[in-house]
């Protein structure tokens, strides 16, 4: 089975602190995604005001269940406050070759 690939892509709110998001980011992935089933790792990418997150699991079935790992947890609320949800677009992909 082969791996696969959260792409996701948004916007921060206006006036956000820059540091204070990847603060948050870190804490997500410390308490939220890292602990998850199949995780493998985050990148976060920036062009302008256009953010990236990559993530990579396992497998689809891991990345699917990853999705409502956040829940109610107090450190994914954080990390979607600094976002404008209404930018926010996931895309599964699933890995068919690395090289």
């Amino acid at each position: 089975m082969s791996k696969a690939i959260w792409f996701i892509t948004y916007t921060l709110k206006e006036n956000v602190s820059i540091e204070e998001f990847l603060l948050a980011s870190k804490k997500c992935n410390d308490e939220v995604l890292s602990k998850q089933k199949g995780y493998i790792s985050w990148k976060v990418l920036r062009d302008g005001d256009t953010w990236v997150d990559l993530v990579e699991w396992e497998t689809a079935e891991d990345a699917k269940n990853g999705e409502t790992a956040g829940g109610s947890n107090p450190a994914a609320r954080e990390f979607y406050s600094f976002i404008n949800m209404k930018s926010c677009k996931l895309q599964p992909y699933s890995i068919e070759e690395s090289y």
